[in-house]
């Protein structure tokens, strides 16, 4: 079987831009008529099809399917045991998949500029990914993108953080919403109602962050604790803003009895509090699990971590999309790893 004409190729017989071809096939409706006719031509005369179309076209004519799956993955530009874990997963999945012609792409953005996210999912789409598996910032021009590689016969699985407002087609990962009621019911617990509340989002762009911050929140409220009390804030993840804010809340307000701690610097938050001498006086909470938490757990200056796999979050989307775009197998919109647990310093062990 001879190689499929791309995107590319179809540009340059039309004399148009790649980005040109993108959105006839798309059909929006901003391509002057006689450039679309001339991009319609070029498929036409090329015989270029969409992955999703030359998948369908195999099946049907009953063609060999031994040639490699291309699956793509963009992560974003967190490190720590969040990469660790993932990276993980992945790799577990590509030696999973490798008798069965599957081939990985990973590609990693350096910021949170969603334009950057944007340029690297087209990056995977001219490489010929057939599916993509994507954790990434919620935001409308990432949502249309997602729209636009589906309209391309390209399907994308999100992983950690979810867009449930694009045309995904399936989510896997922790219900964020669910994990931030258990932060809250730990800090209303552990805690005398008399003070005011601090949580700390890495970045509310990013729907976990988004929808544990809205758990909490709306459990706090219905367990009575009064929702001015709570102090929502966003330190990027950044050890030095986190530092920064913390410290400047608890001098600010003394009267602070608990923190939420909605992101990874963890030890920004820990040792602000300990700048204010108020270290085992103010209850912690924080998410997920690395060697830094573990330390801070059994030295007694973090309270409780609420962890998830991220290994599974890493291992199932390839998965996922193997099923769909080989077996042609149906898949839950949603493919929640609901276990949660709440880790303490007696707890520990083996996590």
């Amino acid at each position: 079987m001879g190689k499929r004409p791309t995107i590319q190729e179809v540009a340059e017989y039309a004399g148009v831009s790649r980005g040109t071809v993108d959105r006839v096939l798309n059909q929006r409706s901003y391509v002057k008529e006689e450039v679309k006719e001339r991009v319609l031509g070029a498929i036409q005369v090329l015989g270029y099809l969409s992955p999703r179309q030359a998948h369908q076209q195999n099946i049907e004519e009953g063609t060999d399917l031994s040639a490699p799956l291309k699956l793509g993955v963009l992560l974003p530009n967190w490190s720590g045991t969040f990469y660790k874990e993932i990276t993980r997963g992945i790799e577990a999945a590509q030696s999973r998949l490798a008798s069965k012609q599957v081939e990985v792409r990973v590609l990693r953005c350096e910021s949170d500029l969603p334009i950057e996210a944007i340029e690297l999912l087209e990056q995977l789409k001219d490489w010929g990914a057939e599916g993509i598996a994507l954790c990434a910032l919620n935001d409308v021009a990432i949502e249309a993108q997602i729209g636009r590689l589906k309209a391309c016969g390209i399907p994308c699985v999100t992983f950690n953080s979810d867009l449930p407002n694009s045309s995904r087609v399936c989510f896997v990962g922790q219900d964020y919403e669910k994990s931030g009621r258990v932060a809250a019911e730990l800090i209303y617990k552990c805690t005398v109602h008399k003070g005011k509340v601090l949580a700390l989002a890495g970045n509310l762009e990013y729907y976990g962050h988004n929808a544990r911050l809205h758990g909490f929140c709306a459990h706090m409220h219905a367990l009575g604790f009064p929702t001015d009390q709570i102090i929502v804030n966003e330190t990027y993840n950044d050890y030095r803003v986190t530092y920064n804010k913390v410290l400047a809340a608890l001098q600010e307000m003394p009267d602070i009895i608990a923190i939420y701690m909605v992101n990874r610097s963890v030890t920004g938050c820990t040792d602000a509090i300990e700048t204010n001498g108020r270290t085992g006086t103010i209850r912690v909470v924080a998410h997920d699990m690395s060697e830094r938490t573990k330390s801070l757990l059994q030295s007694g200056r973090l309270d409780f971590t609420i962890t998830q796999d991220m290994y599974q979050q890493g291992y199932q989307p390839l998965l996922v999309l193997f099923d769909l775009l080989r077996r042609q197998k149906p898949i839950p919109n949603t493919l929640l790893n609901n276990d949660i647990a709440i880790i303490c310093a007696q707890n520990m062990d083996g996590t």
